[in-house]
């Protein structure tokens, strides 16, 4: 029973109460932990930049955009995963919840191995297609091919924290990172420091941190109620990963080609050199920051929206839109202009080399300063997300900044081929574009979608605890809920 009320207390009522202190706990600690792995990542280029030449440091920089090509459809999945649990628990169906859990831990584990096995056969003819410099290349190789040992390990605990976050659980990720982080960063500096063991060893010290994160991840789901697997009765049902897919297979496949964008990006940077990859690599670390703020909101968005949604809590859903927008958009803007203001301050984290502080402050300049401007776009798609519409937010995203950027690359960059505030420019116009059109495709969707339904009894929104004659049940909304959707059709 205790660890029943412990649990319980660990997650977040997000169909009643008050609305911005809950998504506050909900957002902060989730980017917390993508800063906190960010920081632990930045590590290894930090180790290596201290105890290495700058080949070292750019074959390690050089592979993070394959890397998130590789992985982005399956953590695509993961958002599925969140919202189809969020869905079952605006519903008050904790029968399927378990089932859900199960299926979820089967795709994790299968991706993972999936993306071993195609990460070690593809690194070298995908890093030289990308024309990784030949002095750099055989050390990228290397690194990359390492590092997807652990990848059974990653995809584990990315599920992992998506179940998590479907009851509002955003901090025992955090304290799985936490962990692992340091882990790591103990491995780095006995590997490169001590082993002298370059970029390899940075690689084997994330793989054990992965595993480790995995195993704590695994552990926090098990000793939750709601949430944990129960062998005798949880089963993979077809239903489910058709839920799963629906939702999360276009968010993976725009992550796919967001990534195939930054790839071609990388591709042009790499034709400037060793110096241009590190500076570009370390700049970008800040850009990361950053965004973990916009994603962190953004998750806030999909997984409230969800929950409210399926309870028929629609007034509910618009307010969480625009407390997560204002919310978003207020901290990056304070954090993307600090960056980029002190841009000289903050890259010799990483770097003393003039020529690599050089190109790294023109990406700071060009790029961090407009930062915010994602919000726009991620908080109105992760809001469409919510309400079911997962195809059109991800086919605007792939067309805004993805296709315009492959097309700047090939065309106006292709003109100025030598001039690195050419390439840099077209992320803040990809995400101005973007942004605009997922704003109008939200305002207008969901103005279609709540129209018929504002006179839909509403639960108030009453503080934690209190008990309210006029509320009404979460059976009773599921069945207003289910009533409006028949009148739709």
């Amino acid at each position: 029973m205790n660890k029943a009320i412990e649990n319980k207390k660990r997650q977040i009522d997000m169909l009643h109460g008050p609305l911005l202190k809950k998504i506050l706990l909900f957002a902060l600690p989730l980017a917390l932990s993508g800063i906190l792995q960010q920081l632990f990542n930045s590590a290894d280029v930090a180790v290596i930049g201290w105890f290495e030449d700058s080949n070292a440091q750019a074959a390690v920089n050089s592979n993070g955009s394959l890397i998130n090509l590789l992985i982005n459809l399956f953590t695509g999945l993961s958002v599925g995963v969140t919202v189809v649990i969020a869905e079952y628990i605006g519903r008050d169906d904790k029968e399927d919840i378990h089932s859900v859990v199960l299926t979820a831990a089967v795709i994790a584990f299968a991706s993972g191995v999936l993306l071993l096995a195609v990460g070690i056969i593809i690194a070298k003819p995908v890093l030289t297609a990308m024309d990784v410099p030949e002095e750099v290349l055989p050390l990228a190789v290397k690194y990359l091919q390492v590092y997807f040992i652990g990848m059974p390990f990653l995809m584990i605990y990315n599920f992992g924290s998506a179940i998590l976050r479907s009851v509002g659980d955003t901090r025992r990720p955090l304290y799985c990172l936490t962990v692992a982080g340091i882990i790591n960063i103990a491995l780095n500096l006995l590997f490169v420091a001590v082993f002298k063991m370059s970029v390899v060893g940075v690689a084997i010290a994330t793989v054990v941190a992965d595993a480790v994160s995995a195993g704590c991840v695994v552990f926090f789901i098990m000793k939750n109620e709601t949430l944990r697997i129960r062998f005798k009765k949880s089963k993979i049902k077809a239903k489910y990963l058709r839920r799963i897919f629906a939702i999360g297979l276009p968010a993976g496949l725009q992550g796919i080609v967001f990534s195939l964008s930054n790839v071609c990006i990388q591709t042009a940077i790499n034709g400037f050199g060793d110096k241009a990859m590190a500076g570009s690599g370390d700049a970008l670390y800040f850009e990361y920051y950053v965004y973990y703020f916009v994603s962190s909101f953004a998750q806030a968005t999909v997984t409230f929206i969800s929950q409210n949604y399926a309870a028929g809590n629609y007034a509910r859903c618009k307010k969480i839109f625009k407390l997560n927008m204002l919310a978003s958009l207020a901290v990056t803007t304070v954090l993307s202009l600090t960056f980029a203001l002190g841009g000289k301050l903050f890259i010799r984290i990483y770097t003393s080399d003039p020529e690599v502080i050089q190109f790294a402050l023109i990406r700071m300049i060009c790029v961090l300063s407009g930062e915010m401007i994602p919000s726009t776009y991620e908080i109105a798609g992760g809001a469409l997300r919510g309400i079911g519409k997962s195809l059109l937010p991800a086919l605007i995203t792939v067309v805004g900044s993805c296709v315009l950027r492959i097309i700047w690359v090939y065309t106006v960059f292709k003109a100025y081929s030598s001039n690195f505030y050419v390439l840099m420019i077209i992320y803040p116009i990809s995400w101005i574009a973007t942004g605009s059109v997922m704003l109008l495709s939200y305002y207008l969707i969901s103005r279609k979608k709540f129209k018929s339904k504002d006179e839909t009894p509403q639960p108030p929104d009453t503080p934690d605890g209190d008990n309210n004659e006029n509320c009404i049940t979460t059976d009773e909304a599921q069945d207003v809920f289910e009533d409006t959707e028949l009148t739709k059709a």
